[in-house]
């Protein structure tokens, strides 16, 4: 096989998704393209790489048409790993490779930034958009193609941003002109959407595996079978993974792809949080096993967070999926993880389906005045995770007072809803509220 991709990354997640979907595509004989690993920063060693030829396993795991199944694929696809930090000349040798033709990376949400601290004499420069604009401009000299790049943080216009890093390092170390309009014209930075628990190393069944599999992986990876790529751009002709059969989807418009994850998957979760730790849930798991809070997920799922964001057939079904997800008995989806800065969370991922409600139906749904009134007493009385500012303010201040503080934007309206579940949650009643907000 031919090198022709490029990762930055080599963690768990990227193991556990992008290169599943190389290896489908090699597998089916739609492609015949290898990946190169550059190591993003310098912690950790590459060494279980080296000890086993680049290859690994991956256990996929989870429920598929409400029947539990489990796969292991050894995944084949990665060519060689590359620590710029010993050898900046292997890295920087990729530019001369005509063949190389995507950029994949996952650096983590705070990897995508601009640090004016790098220059480009460093070998390599510290941050992923500074090592990548110099990769970029030996390319650039090189006089060959550019690339299309498909970042995988979980950040905005992920793509947008980091063309944006690599044009303010291109000015700043005077690349040129030209170099920018190469930048900007030969080179496509696609904004992504990716959607797929990754577990990774699965300490609790390994050993099994591993005597499965015949021998000690070091690189063991577990996930769940759902996934979901969204990209805006086109590059099927390239990457031919719809043909795989692969839940990628090419777009212009990402935007209503994030609103329907946003609002039914990490709605869903932080709507459920804090009335199940104030009932004793730990998982989301154990929301599923206990009634009442199953009938208020389902209830805020397909009666409130669907019709505000529209009662299609796809939202429908991503909400099955979510549905069938949270169920996933091999993942043990700690509530506590799910509650941190969950203030901010609110705000952007339940708020706006109660405000669309309220537009469309003339009320606020009591399940969403449930989940603020549950957050504003767990915060009360609680330890939360959260910036020390707003847990003071919401510990120090009455009900009234943070609703109309705009705090959780416009939520004024929700106001007697809010204290009639705040009420019976801060009595102990929690459950009964809860059977309150699904009727």
């Amino acid at each position: 096989m031919q090198e022709r991709i490029i990762q930055f990354g080599e963690g768990n997640f990227l193991r556990g998704f992008a290169e599943d979907f190389i290896d489908t595509l090699h597998r089916q004989e739609l492609y015949d393209g290898s990946v190169v690993i550059v190591k993003p920063t310098p912690r950790g060693s590459l060494d279980a790489f080296a000890a086993q030829n680049n290859r690994y396993h991956l256990v996929l795991r989870g429920l598929e048409q409400g029947q539990p199944i489990e796969r292991v694929k050894t995944i084949r696809c990665i060519s060689r790993c590359i620590n710029p930090y010993n050898s900046f000349s292997d890295y920087i040798a990729l530019a001369q490779e005509p063949a190389l033709r995507f950029i994949i990376s996952n650096t983590t949400e705070a990897g995508i930034v601009y640090d004016a601290g790098c220059q480009f004499s460093d070998r390599p420069a510290r941050s992923f958009p500074a090592k990548l604009t110099q990769l970029l401009y030996a390319r650039y000299r090189a006089g060959l193609n550019g690339f299309i790049l498909l970042p995988c943080e979980l950040i905005e216009q992920n793509g947008d941003a980091l063309k944006q890093c690599v044009l303010q390092h291109a000015a700043a170390w005077r690349l040129g002109e030209a170099f920018a309009d190469w930048v900007n014209t030969a080179n496509h930075f696609c904004n992504t959407l990716v959607d797929r628990i990754v577990t990774g190393y699965p300490t609790e069944e390994a050993a099994a595996l591993c005597r499965q599999i015949g021998y000690e992986d070091r690189l063991l990876d577990a996930a769940e079978p759902y996934h979901l790529w969204a990209i805006e751009g086109n590059y099927e002709a390239e990457l031919p993974l719809q043909q795989a059969g692969l839940n990628v989807l090419w777009t212009d418009n990402l935007q209503p792809l994030k609103a329907r994850k946003v609002r039914l998957l990490n709605g869903a979760h932080t709507a459920i949080v804090f009335p199940a730790l104030l009932l004793g849930i730990t998982t989301v798991g154990g929301c599923l096993q206990d009634d009442d809070m199953h009938r208020f997920l389902t209830h805020y799922l397909y009666q409130c967070a669907v019709p505000a964001l529209g009662d299609t057939a796809e939202n429908n079904a991503f909400a099955d999926a979510v549905m069938e997800r949270f169920a996933n008995p091999y993942i043990r989806h700690q509530l506590r993880a799910i509650a941190l800065n969950s203030v901010s969370k609110f705000s952007v991922r339940v708020l706006p389906t109660a405000q669309d409600y309220q537009a469309a139906f003339g009320h606020y749904p009591r399940a969403a005045a449930l989940s603020l009134a549950a957050l504003l007493y767990y915060y009360k009385t609680e330890q939360p995770q959260d910036d020390a500012q707003l847990i003071d303010k919401l510990r120090h201040n009455s009900v009234d007072e943070i609703i109309n503080s705009g705090l959780f934007g416009t939520v004024s309206g929700m106001g007697k809803a809010v204290h009639t579940a705040f009420d019976a949650v801060s009595q102990g009643r929690c459950r009964e509220a809860t059977q309150w907000a699904v009727s």
